[in-house]
């Protein structure tokens, strides 16, 4: 995932094009973390009322240095204010402190919405040899770099190395298969 606080510079001085496109990014992963608490709570009020208080606190907010400072605190405020919402409701304390040691347990990390997805896809990536391994890593790094300047430092034609990055993603989807991942499932 990407780290959303790219958009905390212009966010922390009103900028609410850069809110937006951080909300596009950051909304899915809040609003996943409040699945647990869906039939005691309304999440929905939960987490437009932690959106505007992250509007509202992003200007104060110094990151940490992990990526998306901006977004765990957006986490933070809305799982808080779901637990207000759990007293108000007078919901029994052990309940309150059974949901939100569920909705930790489950919670997605908004650095990395799948952590064994990602591990298995490294040890398939680890697998790759010779030029699609090549090709599939100098295009993962190449975020600044066009497949054409890739194609040429590893020495080969452009559509040649297309191919190889063709290949290895072949060779990852098999290799995930294999693992019983199948992608299909995975992008629903």
């Amino acid at each position: 995932m990407i780290d959303l606080d790219v958009h905390l510079t212009a966010i922390a001085v009103g900028d609410d094009r850069a809110f937006a496109a951080w909300l596009a990014g950051a909304e899915p992963q809040i609003r996943r973390s409040l699945s647990g608490f869906a039939a005691q709570v309304d999440t929905e009020a939960v987490l437009q009322e932690a959106l505007l208080r992250v509007w509202q606190v992003a200007p104060r907010f110094r990151p940490d240095g992990r990526p998306n400072g901006l977004l765990r605190l957006g986490v933070r405020i809305a799982r808080n204010r779901t637990v207000s919402e759990l007293r108000r409701r007078h919901v029994p304390p052990a309940t309150t402190e059974e949901l939100s040691r569920l909705a930790e347990e489950t919670a997605i990390d908004p650095v990395d919405p799948d952590p064994l997805l990602r591990a298995a896809l490294e040890r398939c990536r680890e697998q790759l040899r010779g030029p699609p391994a090549r090709a599939l890593a100098s295009r993962l790094a190449g975020a600044v770099r066009s497949d054409r300047d890739s194609a040429r430092e590893l020495g080969m034609k452009l559509n040649t190395f297309l191919q190889n990055v063709r290949r290895a993603r072949q060779a990852l989807v098999r290799c995930l298969e294999r693992a019983g991942i199948h992608l299909e499932e995975v992008t629903r």
